[in-house]
């Protein structure tokens, strides 16, 4: 058997999640085949909640300004609970870089196609895996028309029914819960007095708690559009089929409700019953929770929602797809390329399944008890901005002020570069695929900064920048293959805190090593010893 070409990967599932892993490892110059079973993209607006997080991501690979012009921002909620006065809350976000969006599905999934088309990847359509077979140097995709190919590594971004997870042998064990759920795509008239008016961009949710069960509900979650909205709400027994196993999502080999099933729910829970009309789609939709006992096995892998399956409450679960993504593509890029040994491959694993094991218990936890009294939430719960990986295998080091390893790369304005007229953002200085050492500068440290520079670039393989920050009011000439910027604004120093330090910032935009400016054997030992990285 001829030997796979170490820069070939097969991803299964053209949805948000393969798309995205798709473009991150294009832009590592690996070459991909993305194929999905379906003959044609799916017109249902099954997710629409961008976090903030997510936006960064899209941000990093230049994709963040298409998706807020296709959406629209979801700037708060009202809450109609059976007996209680409404209550509108709003997402107060302004000091974040990307508030929460609102962006349809099919959307989503349009924009990173055409993105990767511009990158000369395109989308096998009506590709069905059959089968795999792997060994120490790759792995055989046989396909349900008969042929095969041979892949350096295979992930499944396949859903909810993987066949990669299913091939894999990987339990996904859970439950569902015992009742459906209609969605639908309609247009709302609210006929609401002046008052009363619901804003462009805030979602509704009405709900009358049922003891020991979910609530009956009616959610109306605002759509591009305007006046359309995608609502969901539980389905009537007369239009239920339970089934077991994984049955989850939409159903699409079953009839949708009628807009007249859809209005019904409206009538009974709403106090001013909007008018429901023009309903473009409506489906049937299960809701399980399971998660997948392993990430992967040798050279194949899956993400997103073969993984892990929960309630859509705060919108987690395309978002915690594409984490899984653009935290799996860089390591599978530097092994696929030969910069980094393939023991870097479990840190997925280890990093992204106790965080999908948190959204599931958070999720359950969300929907069994909205509209009861339940402990306050940090406003920033949704927005996937506090995941880290602190403990995590390649998170190394000492806390910078309130950052440690693991966490998030925060967020930083007001810094500025000599020549530049206009102010910058921390993340414009580490936008890119390559690892980043972040380190603060002073007068006279410069050649010195320079000097460990080259000496990290000559000892590894993989493409490794330095940024430097200075004190605003600082002289310091920017030294060559150094990107410096001035800390103007302060933020810098009110981030990482004030004493000098250096960080080596991961392509995903996670802290991973954190030590002192001129600690050269402690990087190196970090960026090969930890991350596994090939000697230059």
């Amino acid at each position: 058997m001829k030997d796979a070409a170490m820069n070939d990967i097969l991803i299964v599932g053209a949805g948000p999640v393969g798309l995205t892993l798709a473009a991150v490892l294009v832009r590592h110059g690996v070459r991909v085949r993305l194929v999905d079973k379906l003959a044609s993209a799916s017109p249902y607006c099954r997710a629409i909640g961008v976090t903030p997080r997510t936006l960064e991501v899209m941000d990093d690979l230049g994709l963040a300004g298409a998706l807020v012009d296709a959406g629209i921002w979801l700037d708060g909620l009202r809450t109609l609970v059976h007996g209680h006065p409404a209550r509108d809350s709003d997402n107060d976000f302004a000091d974040l870089p990307y508030a929460q969006l609102g962006v349809p599905q099919d959307a989503t999934e349009r924009l990173l196609a055409g993105h990767l088309a511009g990158q000369g990847v395109g989308i096998e359509r009506g590709v069905e895996l059959a089968g795999l077979t792997q060994d120490e140097t790759g792995v055989e995709a046989r396909f349900a028309d008969g042929s095969s190919a041979r892949f350096a590594y295979v992930v499944g971004c396949d859903g909810a029914h993987s066949a990669v997870r299913r091939v894999l042998g990987i339990a996904f064990e859970g439950e569902a819960w015992p009742m459906e759920f209609m969605l639908g795509d309609v247009r709302i008239d609210w006929d609401l007095p002046p008052e009363q008016d619901l804003p462009r961009g805030r979602a509704l949710f009405a709900l009358r708690p049922i003891p020991e069960a979910p609530p009956d509900l009616f959610v109306a979650i605002p759509l591009p559009e305007r006046g359309r909205y995608r609502v969901s709400m539980v389905a009537p027994e007369r239009l239920g089929a339970p089934g077991q196993g994984t049955g989850h999502g939409i159903q699409i080999d079953r009839p949708g409700a009628t807009l007249a099933d859809l209005q019904e729910v409206a009538d009974r829970l709403l106090p001013d019953p909007p008018r429901l009309s023009e309903l473009r789609w409506s489906s049937i939709f299960r809701i399980s929770m399971r998660l997948a006992a392993r990430y992967g096995t040798g050279r194949v892998f899956i993400a997103g929602d073969a993984c892990h399956i929960h309630p859509p409450t705060g919108g987690q679960g395309m978002n915690t797809g594409i984490q899984d993504a653009y935290n799996l593509g860089w390591k599978l890029a530097a092994v696929a390329r030969g910069e980094a040994g393939p023991a870097l491959l479990a840190s997925y694993e280890a990093e992204r399944r106790p965080v999908a094991e948190a959204v599931i218990a958070r999720t359950v936890e969300q929907s069994l008890n909205f509209g009861r009294p339940r402990p306050p939430e940090d406003r920033l719960a949704d927005t996937q901005l506090l995941v880290n990986y602190r403990g995590g295998p390649l998170s190394v080091g000492a806390a910078v002020g309130p950052v440690e390893p693991g966490d998030r790369l925060p967020e930083v304005q007001g810094l500025r570069r000599h020549g530049l007229g206009f102010p910058l953002r921390l993340a414009d200085a580490v936008r890119g695929p390559d690892l980043v050492l972040l380190a603060t500068v002073r007068r006279g440290e410069v050649s010195a900064l320079e000097a460990l520079a080259a000496q990290l670039r000559a000892s590894v393989r993989a493409p490794l920048r330095l940024v430097a920050v200075a004190p605003g009011d600082a002289a310091v000439e920017a030294p060559p293959g150094v990107s410096l910027f001035y800390d103007a604004a302060g933020m810098f120093a009110a981030a990482f805190g004030p004493a000098p330090a250096a960080l080596i910032v991961r392509p995903d935009k996670y802290v991973g090593w954190t030590g002192a400016v001129g600690d050269a054997g402690g990087m190196l030992d970090y960026l090969t010893g930890v991350l596994g990285l090939a000697a230059g």
